[in-house]
């Protein structure tokens, strides 16, 4: 309870200022504005803020492994592989990573940040896919603009040096799709331990809760917590994952 107590405190001075987007930091000179809010130390419960946390930083790790896998792909092009793998993980690196942020990251940290079953689903749902993803670009099928296993392991024949290099993303790619899993598995538990469920989830998105969540103003006003759950009741204990 003193962890909801110090929680409803820091949103009881959060609502005396406006939420100004602060993600991504983008510098001052480009004409753009960052498009998210974005504060662990506000919105997140102190009892969760370093899992949502690491879930961004799996989000990081992941763009950097799209990095990395490009810096490879151009690799064994100049080696003497195809220059659609090349293609490929320059598409891969521009859509996955906004996509990521938004699809995955964002619905886990506005589930806790609002108890919303509705987000939880939605990253249950997202971060599957992402899974799924990271394993087949761990494997590696060539033609498809990843450099995992099968590729870097495969060209071994043609040029060292290259296939060095490919085993880098490869190794990325691996740890990424494990840790994706570690993730899903804790947040379901956290979730399902809470008392969670796929009908909660229908209800918000009949109910339209789903889509107006508590605002960063208004979530917390006088003496009481609002109606709609602000502070994730879920049971704390263990460790990541």
């Amino acid at each position: 309870m003193a962890g909801y107590t110090a929680h409803a405190q820091l949103l009881t001075a959060g609502s005396c200022s406006d939420q100004i987007n602060n993600f991504p930091p983008l510098p001052k000179f480009i004409p753009m504005r960052p498009c998210f809010y974005q504060n662990f130390e506000d919105d997140i419960p102190a009892e969760h803020r370093n899992l949502v946390r690491r879930i961004y930083h799996l989000w990081i790790f992941y763009c950097l492994s799209l990095a990395v896998n490009l810096i490879a792909c151009l690799a064994w092009w100049i080696a003497g592989g195809s220059g659609v793998n090349f293609g490929f993980a320059i598409l891969w690196l521009v859509m996955f990573s906004p996509c990521g942020y938004v699809c995955w990251f964002r619905p886990a940290y506005k589930a806790f940040r609002s108890d919303s079953s509705f987000n939880f689903m939605a990253f249950f749902f997202v971060c599957g896919v992402q899974f799924v993803l990271s394993v087949i670009q761990a494997i590696g099928i060539s033609g498809w603009g990843a450099c995992g296993w099968m590729a870097a392991v495969s060209f071994f024949s043609v040029n060292v040096g290259a296939a060095v290099v490919m085993l880098f993303p490869a190794v990325m790619f691996t740890v990424s799709a494990v840790v994706t899993a570690l993730a899903l598995i804790r947040v379901h538990r956290l979730y399902r331990g809470a008392g969670g469920s796929f009908q909660k989830a229908q209800d918000e998105w009949h109910n339209g809760t789903w889509k107006s969540p508590p605002g960063h103003e208004e979530r917390y006003t006088g003496t009481t917590l609002p109606q709609y759950p602000t502070v994730p009741s879920y049971p704390t204990g263990g460790q990541w994952p």
